[in-house]
């Protein structure tokens, strides 16, 4: 048997505005952007280099009041989501510029260098170079 995590769903408060951060803030791809209903889209991005199989992030509008709640703590503030990269330096510097907010100065782990993030919502994430 195999199973894979396909994509990851993420709250957000308006469709266009998380596509602006992710694809242009972020540098990720709009994978689709397909109308569902008057008032629900089904939007996909992937980080840059993401292939078939890949994990995704399913931009999800909140449609109610608890949803609009869990905006930006989905995970009652720890880190949500972890971006590996290739090239650390690179990705912390383009992120920097477009004015991601880190939480933290980037440090040296066992693992790697890391950085937590948080995107223009309030989750927030691992910037992770592996050794």
């Amino acid at each position: 048997m195999k199973q894979t995590l396909s994509a990851v769903a993420l709250v957000v408060p308006d469709y266009d505005e998380a596509i602006r951060h992710y694809v242009n803030g972020l540098g990720f791809t709009l994978i689709e952007d397909t109308q569902i209903s008057a008032e629900k889209r089904w939007v996909v991005v992937a980080p840059p280099g993401v292939g078939p199989g890949g994990c995704r992030l399913v931009l999800a509008k909140a449609s109610n009041e608890a949803q609009k709640a869990r905006i930006g703590d989905q995970t009652g503030g720890r880190v949500f989501l972890f971006l590996e990269t290739d090239d650390f330096a690179r990705d912390y510097e383009r992120f920097r510029t477009a004015g991601v907010r880190f939480t933290e100065d980037p440090r040296d782990e066992p693992y790697g260098k890391v950085v937590v993030f948080e995107d223009a919502f309030g989750n927030r994430w691992d910037l992770i170079h592996r050794k």
